[in-house]
């Protein structure tokens, strides 16, 4: 039997200064890590200093409002993912700031493998002084800033539609990334049933089947690899499929989302969803009508399909805009409340 395939190391950025990371940053379509880029920031030097140090400083910059947060299941070990019945193995708990993290330090300092895991805090609305002190300039983006605190916790391949910034600030992280065009060898699970919103891999990264599971092999081999340490940032563009391992007892990672496309334009998972609802299961003939209208209008660019219209006549058709894309969704939601 052929040997597992070794996927290679994420490459490495040295931007010199703020501009030079802006400028890595433009049009970058792989990832890259930067070492050390948030070695200055509070929040890592306290985890370094000691997990009780680490929860002191969250503690101090929480508010003190509900937190919502997932408890693992005793005995389904770090991953968060499903049990045999295909249901996801933790619960949501919800929780002010103090018992939220006082139930993880408890959880770290066991290390018995129960997962206490608080992901996506939004960290404005919950850390908002953690985020004045705690933060990369990206210029003229303007990302969502998310914090990421739990015990050792694997989550597996999935991908996100925004590019991505993530810095380790506490603990190691390992990603394991998946060019987009791998989906189909990562046999992602289901759309409507997920563990956190995007449909994820259901290999056994650990302890692949090739049999069951044979194009696995092939990802791997395209596959790359970045462990992080505290300050380190690691770059996933749009559509990159991450496996990520939280590796120490306590890890806390902060992230940055943006989008290049404009705020109006929707989710491209949606329309996937909504063709999965009116296309896929017409008769194959129809399907194939569609699939070439879908060429026509969508994916050539559409240029062809309203040059022979007045520019004043072409509609949705010409290059959207703020207002027409406003009067496209009006429309759509009309559509889909009926």
């Amino acid at each position: 039997m052929a040997e597992r395939p070794s996927p290679s190391l994420v490459a490495e950025a040295t931007p010199a200064d703020l501009a030079g990371l802006d400028a890595r940053l433009q049009g970058a379509v792989t990832p890259f890590v930067i070492r050390r880029l948030a070695a200055h920031w509070p929040l890592v030097n306290a985890g370094l200093a000691g997990r009780e140090e680490a929860f002191a400083y969250l503690r101090g910059h929480a508010r003190d409002r509900e937190f919502i947060y997932s408890v693992g299941a005793a005995g389904s070990g770090a991953s968060l993912f499903y049990d045999e019945a295909m249901v996801v193995n933790f619960r949501t708990e919800r929780a002010r700031a103090g018992a939220m993290l006082d139930e993880i330090a408890a959880a770290a300092q066991a290390g018995d493998g129960q997962v206490v895991y608080a992901g996506s805090i939004d960290i404005p609305d919950y850390f908002p002084t953690l985020g004045q002190t705690n933060a990369i300039d990206l210029g003229l983006r303007e990302p969502l800033a998310s914090i990421w605190i739990g015990t050792a916790t694997t989550v597996a391949a999935h991908s996100d539609f925004p590019d991505n910034l993530a810095i380790c600030a506490v603990g190691r992280r390992r990603f394991t990334l998946f060019p987009p065009d791998q989906f189909a060898n990562l046999y992602l699970g289901p759309l409507d049933n997920t563990p956190a919103g995007r449909a994820v891999s259901m290999v056994d990264h650990q302890n692949p089947d090739f049999v069951r599971h044979p194009g696995y092999r092939e990802a791997l081999a395209a596959a790359q690899i970045a462990d992080l340490e505290p300050g380190d940032a690691l770059f996933v563009p749009s559509g990159w499929y991450h496996r990520v391992e939280a590796q120490a007892p306590l890890n806390v990672l902060v992230n940055y989302w943006w989008r290049t496309s404009p705020r109006w334009m929707g989710e491209p998972q949606e329309a996937m969803l909504h063709a999965l609802l009116s296309i896929r299961d017409l008769p194959e003939h129809q399907r194939d009508v569609w699939r070439k209208m879908f060429e026509h209008y969508v994916f050539s660019g559409g240029a062809k399909a309203a040059e022979h219209l007045p520019e004043p006549a072409r509609g949705v058709l010409a290059r959207l805009r703020t207002e027409t894309a406003g009067r496209l969704r009006s429309f759509l939601l009309r559509s889909l409340s009926r």
